[in-house]
Protein backbone atom coordinates (compact mmCIF):
# COMPACT_ATOMS: atom_id res chain seq x y z
CA UNK A 1 0.00 0.00 0.00
CA UNK A 2 1.29 3.48 -0.68
CA UNK A 3 1.16 6.28 1.73
CA UNK A 4 0.15 9.90 0.89
CA UNK A 5 3.72 11.85 1.40
CA UNK A 6 2.52 13.33 4.71
CA UNK A 7 1.33 10.18 6.10
CA UNK A 8 5.01 8.71 4.81
CA UNK A 9 7.07 11.39 5.91
CA UNK A 10 5.40 10.29 9.77
CA UNK A 11 6.21 6.85 9.33
CA UNK A 12 9.82 7.65 8.24
CA UNK A 13 10.26 10.40 11.25
CA UNK A 14 8.79 7.50 14.18
CA UNK A 15 11.61 5.25 12.95
CA UNK A 16 14.14 7.38 14.61
CA UNK A 17 12.82 5.92 18.08
CA UNK A 18 15.05 3.08 19.45
CA UNK A 19 13.18 -0.25 18.38
CA UNK A 20 10.53 0.99 16.03
CA UNK A 21 10.98 -0.62 12.62
CA UNK A 22 9.09 0.50 9.58
CA UNK A 23 5.99 -1.82 10.51
CA UNK A 24 5.75 -0.55 14.01
CA UNK A 25 5.94 3.05 12.92
CA UNK A 26 3.40 2.61 10.48
CA UNK A 27 0.87 1.23 12.75
CA UNK A 28 1.85 3.99 15.65
CA UNK A 29 0.83 6.51 12.34
CA UNK A 30 -2.24 4.93 11.16
CA UNK A 31 -3.46 4.76 15.18
CA UNK A 32 -2.68 8.53 15.45
CA UNK A 33 -4.39 9.73 12.28
CA UNK A 34 -7.45 6.77 13.15
CA UNK A 35 -8.18 6.80 16.74
CA UNK A 36 -6.07 9.71 18.58
CA UNK A 37 -5.33 12.83 17.13
CA UNK A 38 -5.59 15.04 20.41
CA UNK A 39 -3.13 12.86 21.67
CA UNK A 40 -0.54 13.09 18.32
CA UNK A 41 -1.24 16.86 19.02
CA UNK A 42 -0.50 16.75 22.67
CA UNK A 43 2.27 14.09 22.09
CA UNK A 44 3.61 17.39 18.81
CA UNK A 45 3.58 19.57 21.76
CA UNK A 46 5.19 17.72 24.07
CA UNK A 47 8.07 16.81 21.66
CA UNK A 48 8.81 20.07 20.68
CA UNK A 49 8.72 21.24 24.13
CA UNK A 50 11.12 19.07 25.10
CA UNK A 51 13.40 19.42 22.00
CA UNK A 52 13.64 23.40 22.77
CA UNK A 53 13.71 22.97 26.65
CA UNK A 54 15.65 19.94 27.85
CA UNK A 55 19.80 20.46 28.24
CA UNK A 56 22.16 19.11 29.94
CA UNK A 57 23.65 19.62 33.64
CA UNK A 58 26.41 21.76 34.16
CA UNK A 59 27.73 19.71 36.53
CA UNK A 60 26.68 16.11 35.90
CA UNK A 61 25.60 16.18 32.39
CA UNK A 62 22.49 14.36 32.49
CA UNK A 63 19.37 15.49 30.51
CA UNK A 64 17.35 18.61 32.49
CA UNK A 65 15.71 21.96 31.91
CA UNK A 66 16.84 23.96 35.19
CA UNK A 67 21.39 25.03 34.42
CA UNK A 68 21.87 22.40 37.51
CA UNK A 69 19.42 18.90 37.62
CA UNK A 70 17.91 18.52 41.17
CA UNK A 71 20.27 16.19 42.03
CA UNK A 72 23.46 18.00 41.80
CA UNK A 73 21.86 20.88 43.52
CA UNK A 74 20.52 18.77 46.43
CA UNK A 75 22.10 19.99 49.63
CA UNK A 76 21.17 16.22 50.73
CA UNK A 77 23.96 14.42 48.49
CA UNK A 78 27.26 13.35 49.29
CA UNK A 79 29.22 15.61 47.44
CA UNK A 80 32.57 13.11 47.80
CA UNK A 81 30.94 10.42 46.08
CA UNK A 82 30.78 10.28 41.98
CA UNK A 83 29.28 7.71 40.36
CA UNK A 84 30.12 7.52 36.46
CA UNK A 85 27.23 6.16 34.40
CA UNK A 86 27.27 6.01 30.50
CA UNK A 87 23.64 7.39 29.81
CA UNK A 88 20.98 9.64 31.60
CA UNK A 89 18.68 6.17 31.83
CA UNK A 90 21.00 4.61 33.97
CA UNK A 91 20.11 7.21 36.96
CA UNK A 92 16.92 6.42 37.34
CA UNK A 93 17.67 2.79 37.91
CA UNK A 94 20.14 3.34 40.47
CA UNK A 95 18.13 5.94 42.38
CA UNK A 96 15.10 3.34 42.28
CA UNK A 97 17.79 0.97 44.48
CA UNK A 98 17.95 3.79 47.00
CA UNK A 99 21.18 2.23 47.98
CA UNK A 100 23.51 5.55 46.77
CA UNK A 101 23.16 9.07 47.61
CA UNK A 102 26.56 10.41 46.08
CA UNK A 103 26.54 12.75 42.55
CA UNK A 104 26.75 11.19 38.87
CA UNK A 105 28.84 12.26 36.11
CA UNK A 106 27.21 10.97 32.45
CA UNK A 107 29.23 9.91 30.28
CA UNK A 108 26.98 10.24 27.19
CA UNK A 109 28.44 7.03 25.64
CA UNK A 110 31.64 4.73 26.13
CA UNK A 111 34.88 4.58 24.16
CA UNK A 112 34.79 3.43 20.94
CA UNK A 113 37.62 4.02 18.68
CA UNK A 114 35.81 1.89 16.07
CA UNK A 115 33.10 4.84 16.04
CA UNK A 116 35.27 7.51 16.60
CA UNK A 117 34.06 8.08 20.12
CA UNK A 118 37.26 8.65 21.98
CA UNK A 119 37.69 10.62 25.76
CA UNK A 120 37.05 13.78 24.14
CA UNK A 121 33.44 12.80 23.13
CA UNK A 122 32.80 11.75 26.86
CA UNK A 123 34.06 14.65 28.34
CA UNK A 124 36.35 12.72 30.05
CA UNK A 125 38.62 16.54 30.29
CA UNK A 126 35.29 17.87 32.48
CA UNK A 127 35.85 14.43 34.53
CA UNK A 128 38.95 14.96 35.34
CA UNK A 129 38.27 18.72 36.57
CA UNK A 130 35.57 17.15 38.86
CA UNK A 131 38.26 14.67 40.23
CA UNK A 132 39.92 18.05 41.53
CA UNK A 133 36.94 19.00 43.17
CA UNK A 134 36.70 17.10 46.52
CA UNK A 135 36.10 13.69 45.34
CA UNK A 136 36.94 10.93 47.70
CA UNK A 137 35.70 8.20 45.77
CA UNK A 138 34.56 7.14 42.06
CA UNK A 139 32.25 4.55 41.67
CA UNK A 140 32.22 3.01 38.30
CA UNK A 141 28.79 2.18 36.96
CA UNK A 142 29.82 1.44 33.38
CA UNK A 143 27.59 -0.97 31.23
CA UNK A 144 29.29 -4.44 31.63
CA UNK A 145 30.26 -4.82 27.78
CA UNK A 146 33.90 -4.20 26.18
CA UNK A 147 33.25 -0.98 25.88
CA UNK A 148 31.98 -0.63 29.22
CA UNK A 149 34.57 -2.29 30.57
CA UNK A 150 37.49 -0.01 28.44
CA UNK A 151 35.72 3.01 29.87
CA UNK A 152 35.85 2.13 33.10
CA UNK A 153 39.64 1.00 33.28
CA UNK A 154 40.41 4.75 31.64
CA UNK A 155 38.41 6.39 34.25
CA UNK A 156 40.14 4.33 37.25
CA UNK A 157 43.27 5.40 35.52
CA UNK A 158 42.74 8.88 35.82
CA UNK A 159 41.42 8.73 39.39
CA UNK A 160 44.42 6.60 40.55
CA UNK A 161 46.83 9.29 39.39
CA UNK A 162 44.72 11.81 41.76
CA UNK A 163 44.82 9.01 44.58
CA UNK A 164 41.11 8.66 44.63
CA UNK A 165 39.40 5.95 45.62
CA UNK A 166 37.72 3.71 42.50
CA UNK A 167 35.45 1.42 42.86
CA UNK A 168 33.58 -0.56 40.45
CA UNK A 169 29.98 -2.06 40.84
CA UNK A 170 29.94 -6.03 41.27
CA UNK A 171 29.44 -8.26 38.57
CA UNK A 172 25.77 -9.56 39.67
CA UNK A 173 24.25 -7.22 36.74
CA UNK A 174 24.10 -9.95 33.42
CA UNK A 175 27.18 -9.11 30.88
CA UNK A 176 26.30 -7.93 27.82
CA UNK A 177 23.13 -5.92 29.72
CA UNK A 178 22.26 -2.27 29.79
CA UNK A 179 21.45 -0.78 32.98
CA UNK A 180 18.40 0.83 32.68
CA UNK A 181 17.24 -2.54 32.35
CA UNK A 182 18.40 -4.36 35.49
CA UNK A 183 15.85 -4.61 38.47
CA UNK A 184 16.23 -2.46 41.63
CA UNK A 185 17.44 -5.78 43.62
CA UNK A 186 20.01 -7.26 41.77
CA UNK A 187 21.53 -3.00 41.65
CA UNK A 188 21.47 -3.10 44.80
CA UNK A 189 23.74 -6.23 45.35
CA UNK A 190 26.11 -4.93 42.66
CA UNK A 191 26.53 -1.74 44.56
CA UNK A 192 27.25 -3.44 48.25
CA UNK A 193 29.37 -6.06 46.21
CA UNK A 194 31.47 -3.38 44.07
CA UNK A 195 35.12 -4.01 44.02
CA UNK A 196 37.97 -1.47 44.38
CA UNK A 197 40.68 -1.04 41.20
CA UNK A 198 42.90 1.59 42.55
Amino acid sequence: MSFSPLIRELIDHLCVLPGVGPKSAQRMALHLLQRNRDGGQQLAIALANAMTEVGHCRLCRTLSEAETCPICSSPQRDRTTLCIVESPANIPAIEQAAQYAGLYFVLMGHLSPIDGIGPEQLGLDVLAGRFDQGIAEVILATNPTVEGEATAHYIADLAGARNIKTTRIAHGVPVGSELEYIDENTLSLAFHGRRRLS
